[in-house]
């Protein structure tokens, strides 16, 4: 295939698959690569492919940042920059690392151990929904309820609520799938829906605080000053998405990938004690951010390629966690694979996931589980992708089980 054939603009390359064979393609032959994108406003951006080049575009944050333009693939037009940049996930230090310090107090190792009784019960709950009908839709009955139910529990958002936060970020999230939305203005309907939300509860939070971290956050000071309801509700936004989408889709590509290796699910169930490199090798590969973006802040080198200042960046995780030069048999699902130092959380660096470990826990606790109670999931149909070359999702995954009775009963 010529490299002007690879179409990574396109999310509908990403409708059958991942393009995997694109990316190593382009790791041999062009990892630093300019793809021409006729349809965005900069006309193209460099492809960057390869583990160290990633890592490394990843962690410099002054020669490649996030605020010039924001992460996010698509550009965007100077008044919605302007609002994004308040937003962590689209600052630099040290502003970016003010804000940080603010929202890490959620995500203590503590706070984390804390949660992972909640997350058992939660899971036990959602298995128990189904667990008599013998099938389900693990997307939507499934994977999609942990991730929701943890994420209401940390911001202090009433669970009865937590499908409202499902909604909106299909609608945000899944913008190029006709299944979620059919227009821009549906995704910013989607928005200002969450931003409402997210002012009437910081409301609550004002007058009745608790423990949740939307109740830190609302009597907590920045450089001495509050932060403001805009910032607040980016916040939201932010974590809302961040929490639910990324873990949701991580244990939903995790299960495709065992129902595509039965010898690892077998494997596992023999040896739970794989669990921990399990959860790893899920991470790597599923990876369910493929990529983000950065704006060179000045002329600067990856590997051999000159980057002029103010051109677009990049870097896929989705082909990083897949390089051959770093993983070993990289496209094999291995659980007990030993060395992994994927960068599905950004491998280090000031832009390293927050939510990393509770990611972690919720997918052990939610194939531990599965495994007790429901060792012969299997496929009972096909498997819909999402339409997107951000988020490497499933939509629907229809599975069968034997019966069994709820544990809560």
């Amino acid at each position: 295939m010529d490299l002007a054939d690879i179409d990574l603009c396109d999310p509908g390359s990403f409708v059958a698959g991942v393009p995997y064979d694109w990316f190593a393609q382009l790791r041999r032959e062009a990892p630093v690569y300019w793809h021409p994108d006729p349809n965005g406003f900069t006309g193209g951006f460099w492809a960057v492919t390869r583990y160290d080049d990633c890592v490394g575009v990843n962690r410099d944050y002054e020669h490649f940042s996030s605020s010039r333009k924001g992460t996010l693939f698509h550009d965007m037009e100077e008044e919605m920059l302007e609002q994004q940049r308040m937003m962590m996930l689209n600052m630099d230090p040290p502003l970016h690392t003010r804000y940080r310090r603010l929202v890490n107090k959620g995500f203590t190792p503590r706070m984390v151990r804390d949660l992972e009784a909640s997350v058992v019960s939660s899971t036990e709950s959602i298995l128990d929904a189904v667990c008599e009908a013998g099938s389900a839709d693990f997307v939507e009955q499934i994977s999609a309820e942990l991730p929701l139910q943890v994420i209401a529990e940390l911001m202090g958002i009433p669970k009865e609520d937590r499908h409202l936060v499902f909604d909106w970020s299909n609608r945000m999230i899944g913008a190029d799938d006709p299944e979620y939305q059919v227009s821009a203005e549906v995704a910013g309907q989607a928005a200002m829906e969450l931003y409402a939300y997210a002012d009437q509860l910081c409301e609550q939070k004002r007058l009745d605080p608790h423990t949740d971290l939307f109740s830190v956050l609302t009597h907590a000071e920045l450089d001495g000053d509050s932060l403001s309801q805009l910032e607040l509700d980016l916040f939201f936004l932010l974590l809302s998405v961040a929490g639910n989408e990324t873990t949701r889709n991580l244990i939903s590509g995790a299960m495709v990938a065992f129902f595509d290796n039965p010898d690892q699910w077998e494997r596992l169930r023999a040896d739970r004690s794989l669990l921990p490199s399990a959860v790893e090798e899920m991470l790597r590969y599923v990876t369910p951010v493929m990529h983000f973006r950065r704006q060179a802040a000045s002329d600067v080198v990856i590997g051999d390629q000159k980057i002029a200042e103010g051109d677009k960046v990049v870097f896929w995780h989705i082909s990083a966690n897949r390089d051959e030069t770093v993983f070993a048999d990289p496209d094999t699902f291995d659980i007990g694979r030993t060395t992994n130092n994927h960068m599905a959380f950004g491998a280090g660096g000031p832009h390293f996931c927050l939510g990393a470990n509770l990611a972690r826990m919720e997918i052990r606790v939610m194939f531990d589980r599965l495994l007790d109670r429901m060792p012969d999931i299997h496929l009972d149909g096909d498997v819909q992708r999402l339409r997107s070359n951000f988020i490497n999702g499933v939509k629907h995954i229809p599975v069968a089980f034997a019966t069994s009775a709820p544990v809560g009963a």
